[in-house]
């Protein structure tokens, strides 16, 4: 099961983030791509834990993409998904991508939950606190800058 690195509680969410994906990533339960997450959403709600969308500044004008994550966005919210916004898409692709393959496509990406009777991620535990914060501060989608490194 996936540790924190350091013990400190007030941890930036970024760093926060940045390790729950790591996790994911190494226990397998990543799904990167707008495509990829509509179809996990649609096939299996329950199994989403996590939402992370990304946007930059090239992006801001593709109407299709932001329809795209209208959607997703009330689907987190119906399906009460934590959702939290990302600026820095390339930061995104470099932490979810493995060097093989171009992702163009990290403006969605879903955590999904670990398998029964396993350790949840603190991490995600974490992130989970933030964006009920921000919720009750009414942002639903808090922007998380990713660490440099």
């Amino acid at each position: 099961s996936c540790k924190l690195k350091d013990n400190t509680t007030m941890q930036s969410p970024g760093k926060s983030l940045k390790e729950a994906l790591l996790c994911a990533q190494s226990e397998d339960r990543l799904t990167v791509g707008v495509y990829e997450s509509a179809k996990i959403m649609t096939d299996d709600p329950d199994s989403v834990s996590f939402c992370v969308l990304a946007m930059d500044e090239e992006f801001e004008c593709d109407i299709a993409l932001q329809i795209h994550f209208t959607l997703i966005q009330s689907f987190c919210f119906d399906n009460d998904i934590s959702i939290v916004r990302v600026s820095d898409m390339q930061r995104l692709a470099e932490i979810v991508g493995d060097k093989t393959e171009q992702l163009e496509d990290a403006h969605c990406v879903l955590i999904t939950n670990p398998a029964e009777g396993s350790w949840e991620d603190p991490a995600l535990e974490k992130l989970h606190l933030f964006c009920e914060e921000s919720r009750r501060l009414n942002d639903w989608v808090p922007e998380i800058s990713l660490p440099e490194r």
